[in-house]
């Protein structure tokens, strides 16, 4: 009987100690279906941030100025047109408060600087990424001199020819389709100037530096509050010298009175 009993416990606990086991793979098979579900495989993007953001400065530096003041419309067709960068969206909701301040303008996370924010954008707003073909702005900085806008590219290297003669075909490919000359004379002057302005410096015998034609006008902040100063403390000087010039003038006739006073009451 003793036995009989012994053999029926043991029946019991490893009938519990399978459902525990089996419960406990069935919540890890869960758990891991949720992570998938919350952690989607991304879809990988081939593309620099980096150099799509300097590719987009030289644009907004050293060209859009130019296309404003001409009034002239850049196509979406145009691989310059903001459409045409992926990273246009992110860059855009980019809040810069401080030098170590950076925000993402989607959800109001703060981050130390602006290689954080890229990471964050890359882990939780992906989906924001236009991943669309030909939307690389990193792609055309061999045309547009991207290396004049990275700090830590600013190094002399030696010339390589072949690479000269590629990036100056595809500065000329751009000016052809982004500025028509058969569009019109606006066109015309645009396409010219791109040629000046970027395609040019594309050689290795000694031409012309790129962006000859300059840039965005940066007004100096400090010599602009300098100026604003001197406005306002101009009517505040001519008040303190008019004071000045009043109260010796009174003090003059005062000294005058005086003295006439003194001569009067001298005995004869």
């Amino acid at each position: 009987m003793v036995q009989i009993f012994y053999t029926c416990v043991l029946f019991f606990f490893s009938l519990s100690l399978h459902g525990v086991v089996s419960n406990q793979v069935f919540q890890e098979a869960a758990g891991s279906r949720t992570l998938l579900q919350n952690n989607p495989h991304k879809h990988e993007i081939h593309c620099s941030r980096e150099r799509s953001r300097a590719a987009w400065k030289v644009i907004e530096e050293y060209l859009m100025p130019f296309v404003e003041k001409e009034q002239f419309v850049i196509s979406e067709k145009c691989r310059l047109h903001m459409k045409n960068d992926m990273f246009r969206e992110q860059e855009e909701h980019k809040i810069h408060l401080d030098v170590n301040d950076w925000k993402c303008g989607f959800c109001k996370k703060s981050f130390r600087s602006e290689k954080f924010l890229d990471k964050h954008f890359d882990n939780r707003h992906s989906n924001l990424i236009e991943t669309s073909k030909g939307r690389c702005l990193a792609d055309l900085c061999g045309a547009l001199h991207c290396d004049q806008m990275i700090e830590s590219k600013k190094t002399k290297t030696k010339c390589n020819a072949a690479a000269a003669a590629r990036n100056r075909h595809l500065c000329e490919s751009l000016a052809d389709s982004c500025f028509p000359v058969s569009e019109g004379h606006k066109a015309n002057r645009l396409h010219d100037f791109f040629l000046r302005q970027f395609c040019d410096a594309h050689t290795c015998s000694g031409g012309p530096k790129p962006f000859p034609k300059g840039g965005k006008k940066h007004h100096n902040i400090f010599v602009l509050s300098m100026s604003i100063l001197i406005v306002l403390l101009l009517p505040l000087f001519y008040l303190l010298v008019y004071l000045h010039r009043r109260e010796m003038k009174t003090g003059l006739q005062d000294l005058k009175r005086i003295t006439k006073t003194g001569r009067k009451k001298k005995p004869s």
